[in-house]
């Protein structure tokens, strides 16, 4: 079993080189990065992989990424759920957690470049998504899934979308204090959407089945930073022999037999937001038996059968690959990002030094 051990000040650069470099050579012309080469991609999943760039030092590709987003952004701030070769694959929706990450990924640039001019040229962009996402809010604070292209507003809520927008949304408000903007009421709304996650559950799964089966219901709470401390620690724990096996990784659902990198590596990072530095180390550790010979990596892997399946190897996945060694290694000044609240007091304290870290 190929294992990889990453520690505090040891980023296996050599070793990740590769994984970096198989990102940049699916990403097109045009700045787009498919999930893999011929595919189509969806915003989401493209800030995925620009960060993993952007950990690997690729920060020209990586601000081609973004770019295409700023290019292809739609009058009413969103994007849709799908494109593929420059065109629309799927225009039947615009989803609320990957309209808002682009403030994540902004954030995560800027962080490690300290690029102003950047972050300048991308505020419109990002104050358009943010301001979109929040048209969506019910009034429990729950941000509502979707806007349906045909029908309008899906008024349905998911704990892992709502978890992954109160990420971006603490970017968002990093970016607008750099920029000297305000926008009070974007954290008026981040604190309603947390407590609609904390406190009223009938808000999320009304109209399907619920996707608590899901993994990242379980542990996007902490990854996100909606559960700090002692409670973090008792969410990872609540389901961690449900849906962790051992030696191999985490389950992307819990009834079927199937392990998945992406969603290990971000439990990676919800480990050490909960302060579980030793079993996040070991975790990440098992996931390298999935690694192809040109450092990417497949999506996840069926052990009754002992099989890669699906036969992919996402950007995605492996832009999460590099968010996890990072996070470990804390080998740029992004690397906290997924692990710790970090809330900037003022303009001044923006680069990336000067965080005042604290639980909610």
């Amino acid at each position: 079993m190929t294992k990889l051990y990453v520690s505090t000040g040891f980023f296996p650069e050599d070793y990740l080189k590769s994984t970096v470099d198989y990102i940049a050579e699916v990403q097109q012309p045009d700045g787009a990065i498919p999930w893999y080469s011929g595919g189509c991609f969806d915003p989401w999943d493209m800030v995925e992989s620009a960060m993993g760039l952007t950990v690997g030092g690729r920060f020209e590709e990586a601000r081609q990424a973004y770019l295409w987003l700023k290019k292809n952004q739609l009058n009413n701030g969103s994007w849709l759920a799908a494109y593929k070769d420059g065109k629309v694959e799927d225009g039947t929706r615009a989803e609320t957690n990957f309209v808002a990450y682009v403030a994540t990924g902004v954030w995560h640039y800027y962080l490690i470049t300290q690029d102003r001019d950047f972050l300048d040229s991308m505020w419109n962009v990002v104050e358009r998504a943010i301001e979109f996402v929040l048209g969506m809010q019910g009034s429990h604070g729950e941000i509502y899934w979707a806007l349906d292209t045909t029908t309008g507003v899906q008024h349905d809520s998911l704990v892992t979308g709502c978890s992954s927008i109160f990420k971006s949304l603490e970017c968002a408000l990093n970016i607008a204090t750099s920029l000297d903007h305000k926008v009070p009421h974007w954290a008026l709304c981040r604190t309603r959407l947390r407590s609609a996650l904390l406190n009223h559950p009938e808000c999320f799964d009304r109209t399907w089945e619920s996707k608590s089966r899901f993994a990242m219901d379980w542990f996007y709470p902490v990854l996100t930073g909606v559960l700090t401390g002692t409670k973090a620690h008792a969410q990872l724990q609540s389901r961690w022999d449900t849906f962790v096996v051992d030696q191999l990784g985490c389950r992307c659902v819990l009834d079927q037999p199937w392990v998945t990198v992406a969603e290990s590596c971000e439990l990676v990072m919800a480990l050490l937001a909960a302060g579980e530095y030793s079993r996040a180390t070991q975790l990440f550790s098992w996931l390298h038996d999935y690694r192809d010979d040109d450092g990417s990596y497949w999506t996840g892997y069926v052990y009754p059968s002992e099989s890669l399946w699906p036969e992919e190897k996402p950007t995605w996945t492996a832009g999460a690959v590099l968010l996890a060694a990072d996070a470990l290694s804390k080998a740029t000044p992004a690397a906290r990002l997924f692990t710790d609240i970090c809330i900037i007091d003022s303009a001044q304290e923006a680069d990336g030094t000067g965080y005042r870290q604290f639980s909610e």
